[in-house]
């Protein structure tokens, strides 16, 4: 005899709560309540000390920051090591692997160049009145010295600073000059090409250490929700609708720089090579579309891969090296357009002057940074990067990181559309691109075949991989 047991079925939340860009949403606007609520119970003497739910607001804030900091210099410096052990797979072909990089250099060039003078056009920081953190110690150096703070002092590039606590004790920090952390890792990942098969298990120590930092990164990511109530309550409790309105210009601001490289640079890029504008834009497009609803260039790599083969026309061994390579150091949303306006957000928004100098090293950090942007944060490497090497207040950071899933959309198709571009361009330049299968008719399919199986194949390739994908992810990678 066989009795039924009924089980009380389990009330579960709706699915799309579960959605990531959906809790981003939801603390963004309980962000939004609670900063109001702080600012209302705020005293109007300057003197007093912040309510308990301003406090608690910028504890949350400040802690998430902290948290995203912590992983920055081991993302940075394991990250750079793989991608140049990635020029490994073509050791016969040197110098394709050189003009890909080199073609890399030049597009991100052009877009900082882009997000620069977007930044002075549109102003999106200007006329907060805000003033400039407590903490902040002032513009870091000339240019001077910044070339003369490339090399390091130490293994790790550590430094160190001592200086007067508010009770009068002397106190010392230790921080991380992450453009010498890059440096590092550059020469490292350079010396570990040179010694060959010895290196090996480096190599493998290194990406074993990076998929670990990655899933830790992963973790503070998912806690993104709530560091979007703390950051958002804490800038509307301190300085009111001001920042949602700089913070609106800011994205308006970093779209049209998108909008200006998709649509005119790199269709400007493509005739100037002699190739058809439209059969790029079709041939590309799968791959850009999945980039910009998923959020994730790793997660689009697959079939990014496979469009710049088969629609435009790469050699598959080739394609195989640049696409992938690309994937982690091809960033011209995130590392190009996305921190060059944030650096002049930030220092008009704390009322900061900056001189040429400061500029020259936006567009440098830029252009040699880029390989930072591999790992799930690619844009929050990128942005701390930037700011700690013009010398500005890394409370930036955190006041863009609530505006971010909005602005992920965009960057990541530019990032995915310059991945496969790049490819194009050098097969071309090589006299390698099969221009017949370039050319040949889309007949609206995104293959001449099977494009069905190919779109879900990259899907579940993409899921398959983690967390990344789906749309649930923070930032592009």
């Amino acid at each position: 005899m066989t009795s039924t047991v009924n089980t009380p079925k389990v009330q579960r939340l709706p699915r799309w709560l579960g959605n990531f860009g959906v809790q981003i949403v939801l603390g963004l606007v309980a962000g939004l309540i609670l900063g109001l609520i702080a600012r209302n119970l705020s005293s109007d003497d300057p003197k007093a000390a912040p309510n308990a739910l301003t406090a608690t607001l910028t504890i949350i804030g400040s802690s998430y920051v902290s948290l995203l900091k912590a992983a920055v210099v081991p993302l940075v410096f394991t990250a750079v090591i793989s991608s140049i052990a990635n020029l490994r797979q073509v050791a016969n072909a040197a110098r394709l692997a050189w003009n890909t990089l080199l073609w890399f250099a030049i597009t991100s060039l052009i877009a900082v160049s882009i997000g620069i003078v977007l930044g002075l056009v549109f102003q999106p920081g200007a006329g907060t009145g805000q003033p400039t953190p407590k903490d902040y110690a002032g513009k870091s150096g000339d240019w001077w010295a910044f070339l003369t703070g490339l090399f390091p002092s130490n293994f790790l590039g550590l430094e160190a600073s001592t200086k007067a606590s508010d009770a009068g004790a002397l106190a010392t920090s230790v921080n991380f000059n992450v453009l010498q952390v890059l440096v590092i890792a550059i020469a490292i990942g350079i010396a570990a090409l040179k010694v060959g098969k010895a290196a090996d298990p480096f190599l493998k120590l290194n990406g074993s250490a990076l998929a670990v930092i990655q899933k830790v990164l992963w973790w503070i990511i998912r806690l993104a929700p709530i560091g979007t109530v703390g950051l958002i309550g804490k800038a509307v409790a301190s300085y009111g609708w001001t920042t949602m309105g700089a913070l609106g210009k800011f994205s308006i601001a970093i779209y049209v720089g998108l909008a200006l490289v998709l649509f005119v640079v790199y269709p400007i890029l493509i005739k100037s090579h002699g190739l058809s504008i439209k059969q790029f834009f079709s041939g590309a497009w799968p791959a850009i579309q999945l980039g910009f609803v998923s959020r994730s260039s790793i997660g689009t790599l697959p079939l990014t891969e496979r469009v710049t083969e088969r629609n435009l026309g790469v050699p598959r061994a080739y394609a195989s090296f640049a696409v992938p390579l690309g994937a982690t150091t091809k960033m011209d949303g995130c590392a190009a357009i996305y921190p060059a306006v944030a650096a002049i957000f930030v220092a008009q928004f704390f009322g900061i002057q900056l001189d040429l100098g400061q500029y020259l090293l936006i567009v440098l950090v830029s252009v040699l940074g880029s390989a930072a942007t591999a790992g799930t944060t690619g844009a929050v490497v990128m942005l701390t990067l930037t700011l700690s090497t013009v010398g500005l207040p890394l409370a930036g950071v955190g006041l863009l990181l609530a505006v971010d899933p909005i602005l992920d959309m965009g960057r990541t198709a530019i990032n995915v559309a310059g991945q496969a571009l790049v490819p194009t361009i050098v097969s071309r330049r090589a006299g390698i691109l099969n221009e017949d299968l370039y050319n040949a008719a889309r007949n609206g399919n995104p293959f001449a075949d099977d494009s069905t199986e190919l779109l879900a194949e990259a899907t579940a390739e993409k899921n398959d991989a983690g967390e990344p994908g789906s749309g649930r992810e923070l930032s592009s990678v």
